[in-house]
């Protein structure tokens, strides 16, 4: 009987070591990757970055302060997001979702298309829970791919009528309507099929959107609308404050055309500041914005909007305790 005690409590120690290292991991695998991503940066070199800031007085108390308002909106935007879909399994309190939000961007930081993040939020949760807060994810991800999608078409529509951009002829814009015509039966096609992608049909995807109160899915809705503009607004404010000669529709208009063309690109997230910064370059070299200043500005965003919060999400991701049941 004590063998056996001494075997179970040496079984139980050795999941506690496994799982810290796994948290460790994490932490420290995100902490190389942005450290990497600063330093041996191919396209933006960290000390004149930080001497460019200084010299054009952009490291200032009040942008400082401005650019971190930014960031608590628009993360609290989609901590409240996170709140309102898991209330439809248990309501949970901002603190916990905002816990949750933090701590699944720093596990996800190092994935492709920040898959991560989806495990991540799972494991908060006991096992008969998370299949449905894997979907109470993917509907929230959704809502913001629309969001962005919107704005983004009505800015692209917007920027090809006004620049002549070579990759938009007016045949590229008709194969693309095709495409999407093709996709949208396809779909359709395929869920009255009841087709299955790994074990999951599109009709029980299906149930499971339409099982959803309209309530909450009008509510993620306008909240990732609102997050969006935030963000929009976060990357007009340092146009503004590097005297980009543009207007604010225009701004506005290249800003959603940028977001959108970078949400259709798949990539490894820590290589999405790279990915933003060479769309946001070629885009606005239509008003003859400085290439380096606009990648100033995405490395700017980048790190208010997903550096420093991953950091405070890696205190989070230590002090996770696994749910026992």
């Amino acid at each position: 009987m004590t063998k056996h005690n001494s075997m179970s409590t040496l079984g139980i120690r050795i999941k506690q070591i496994v799982f810290i290292a796994v948290k460790l991991t994490i932490v420290l695998g995100a902490g190389f990757f942005i450290y990497q991503k600063l330093i041996n940066n191919a396209i933006l070199d960290f000390d004149y970055f930080l001497k460019f800031l200084y010299a054009n007085k952009v490291i200032t108390a009040t942008n400082i302060s401005i650019l971190f308002v930014f960031s608590l909106l628009n993360w609290g935007l989609e901590s409240m997001k996170w709140k309102v879909l898991v209330h439809e399994i248990s309501p949970i309190t901002t603190s916990v979702a905002i816990k949750q939000s933090l701590s699944s961007l720093t596990a996800s930081i190092i994935t492709p298309n920040r898959i991560g993040e989806y495990g991540a939020k799972a494991i908060y949760y006991a096992k008969l829970n998370r299949k449905r807060i894997l979907g109470l994810n993917l509907v929230g991800n959704l809502a913001q791919l629309s969001a962005t999608l919107i704005f983004g078409i009505v800015g692209l529509l917007y920027v090809i009528n006004i620049y002549p951009i070579p990759l938009f002829h007016h045949r590229t814009i008709q194969i693309s309507i095709l495409g999407f015509v093709l996709v949208f039966l396809t779909l359709t096609y395929l869920s009255r099929k009841k087709h299955r992608i790994r074990g999951y049909s599109f009709s029980k995807l299906n149930r499971f959107f339409n099982g959803l109160q309209r309530s909450t899915l009008i509510t993620t809705g306008a909240l990732s609308a609102l997050k969006y503009i935030v963000f929009a607004h976060q990357f007009y404010f340092l146009i503004w404050v590097f005297k980009i000669n543009i207007s604010y529709i225009e701004a506005m208009a290249f800003i959603s055309s940028m977001y959108v063309l970078v949400s259709i690109i798949p990539t490894i997230f820590i290589l999405d500041v790279v990915v933003k910064g060479s769309v946001a370059v070629w885009l606005f070299s239509f008003v003859g914005a400085q290439e380096f200043v606009i990648l100033v500005i995405t490395t700017l965003m980048w790190l208010f909007n997903f550096v420093f919060p991953a950091t405070i999400g890696s205190y989070f991701v230590l002090q996770f305790k696994l749910n026992q049941d």
